[in-house]
């Protein structure tokens, strides 16, 4: 193989390992506890007795109505960082101190380092 293949491959590499690490990590985030509720854990969409009785087309859009909800939290809660000063976009070195900022003003999160 030529470099400029190899370099090329290896890029598409790393680039699906990050593809899938990210997915990992926002599964992860989704199914931890929630900060803002003093540690209770996210219920889900259903109730796990009534579960097994759904049909599938039922359990898949209770699935996209908890993935709604979560959306929307997740949404607001930037929008709340935003309005305390918090700017996403923006290339900041001091990143993780302007984000604890943000929270501690808008009240949210942990506003510490974990």
């Amino acid at each position: 193989m030529k470099i400029s293949s190899l370099h090329t491959l290896s890029a598409w590499i790393a680039g699906a390992a990050l593809a899938v690490g990210m997915a990992a990590n926002a599964v992860a985030q989704d199914a931890q506890t929630d900060g803002s509720q003093g540690g209770a854990a996210m219920q889900p969409a259903t109730p796990p007795a009534t579960a097994a009785s759904l049909t599938k087309a039922q359990r898949k859009a209770a699935q996209k109505e908890a993935r709604k909800e979560a959306r929307a939290k997740r949404n607001a809660e930037l929008k709340q960082l935003e309005d305390a000063g918090y700017s996403p976009a923006r290339d900041d070195p001091n990143y993780p101190q302007d984000l604890q900022n943000a929270q501690k003003k808008a009240g949210i999160g942990q506003g510490s380092g974990q």
